[in-house]
């Protein structure tokens, strides 16, 4: 018999607030985590604004010694696998440590410390680098980190696909849990990268929305004055245990994980392509995995960034999957109140994902005033719907032609 996956601890942290519970109330009471970008001079930038992680309590989570090695990414992943952990009421012991993977990715890691520990470099010299600027900065860091904090000896590894890392990490580790090779894993991802750089880069690419006077309205997905995405942090970790195992120790089951789906564009860099094909092709390939029709899904964390590719490319994918059941079916982006995390973008949306399954529940997307052109489904403008939701999907999608879609329903 095939090894079932569940989903039994969700952990957060995201710009509406540090903490599962409490972003989750910010989200469904139609709450919004953007403003000015605090972190650094903003003047001549065309980009100002931002969803920053606001008042992160660093010595919760590390002592002040431990967090000085790191880069703010691995930070958050630390947060976000301690409280999906403590939700999972999961104890890694000598008996089960080499049955539990960590694997939690990241779209660019540690930019802010690489770019701080080049000016050390050309200002005051070699020396004044920093030792542990290279492990404190590394993609793979906050899987290795959260290994040595929790014990964890099953696969360690880290994704990196662009903004589908979060999901891309929940699906390998589902595959580790269906193959075998561990019992429970974390993961998901995680992010950190409000930075000069970073901003500056987006928003030459024309990327950002440069709504800087109206930054609550600044997200606005599938609206017809959307320009951009908001640039945000944070990371989303879930424990992922195998079905036998979390009923044997009474584990709190949020849902199950019903199927994957990964592929490839192989079309561009940066933009997907006219006919949506890889888009499509991922949530037809998890539909199949689940064993699902498209009519049995009743809500679609859609990828959603609001940029004006995207958006409608992606209502695109989604009518040529689901038929007339695209109109039926209930949308939502939760990046209008979120911001874009780029690589945790993912793993924050597969926890709001899950929590939306269990909880019947359907997050709003704010700022949809008026659709745009071939905007045309039910993206569940402004207020949080409350509808039955046995089956939702989940959508990522990134820079490369990286395409990541999970499935997650009620325990049958």
């Amino acid at each position: 018999m095939a090894r079932r996956v569940v989903v039994t601890g969700i952990g957060l942290v995201s710009p509406l607030a540090v903490g599962t519970e409490a972003t989750w109330e910010a989200l469904v009471a139609g709450r919004g985590g953007i403003g000015p970008i605090t972190r650094f001079d903003t003047t001549g930038f065309s980009a100002r604004i931002a969803a920053e992680v606001k008042e992160f309590p660093t010595e919760r989570f590390l002592e002040p010694k431990e967090a000085r090695k790191y880069d703010t990414f691995v930070h958050y992943a630390v947060a976000a696998s301690e409280l999906a952990l403590t939700a999972a009421g999961y104890v890694v012991s000598a008996d089960n440590a080499e049955r539990v993977a960590v694997v939690i990715g990241s779209g660019i890691g540690g930019l802010p410390s690489i770019c701080e520990n080049h000016l050390d470099l050309v200002h005051k010299g070699p020396r004044r680098v920093s030792p542990f600027f290279i492990p404190g900065s590394i993609v793979n860091m906050p899987s290795g980190l959260v290994a040595i904090r929790t014990g964890a000896k099953g696969p360690n590894s880290a994704t990196c696909t662009a903004c589908s890392t979060g999901a891309h990490a929940i699906a390998d580790a589902c595959l580790y849990i269906k193959h075998g090779y561990c019992d429970a894993a974390l993961a998901g991802g995680t992010e950190a990268v409000i930075s000069p750089l970073a901003v500056a880069g987006f928003a030459n690419m024309k990327a950002l929305s440069t709504r800087n006077e109206e930054p609550e309205r600044a997200s606005r997905p599938w609206d017809k004055d959307r320009d951009g995405f908001v640039i945000g942090e944070g990371a989303g970790v879930l424990f992922l245990e195998e079905l036998e195992s979390a009923t044997r120790r009474g584990a709190p089951i949020i849902c199950e994980v019903l199927g994957i789906g990964m592929t490839g564009d192989a079309f561009h860099i940066t933009a997907p392509a006219e006919d949506g094909d890889g888009p499509a092709r991922v949530m037809a390939m998890a539909l199949k995995d689940a064993g699902l029709r498209p009519e049995d899904v009743d809500y679609i964390n859609a990828h959603g960034t609001s940029t004006p590719l995207n958006d409608r490319l992606e209502t695109l994918a989604i009518k040529r999957v689901f038929g007339e059941h695209a109109y039926r079916v209930a949308v939502s982006s939760t990046k209008s109140s979120t911001g874009h995390l780029l690589g945790a973008a993912g793993g924050l949306e597969a926890g709001i994902t899950a929590l939306a399954v269990a909880r019947d529940l359907i997050p709003p997307t704010l700022n949809l005033d008026c659709p745009g052109e071939g905007c045309d489904l039910d993206y569940t403008p402004h207020v949080a719907r409350s509808r039955p939701v046995r089956v939702a999907m989940t959508n990522s999608f990134g820079f490369g032609g990286t395409n990541a879609c999970l499935i997650l329903g009620k325990l049958r």
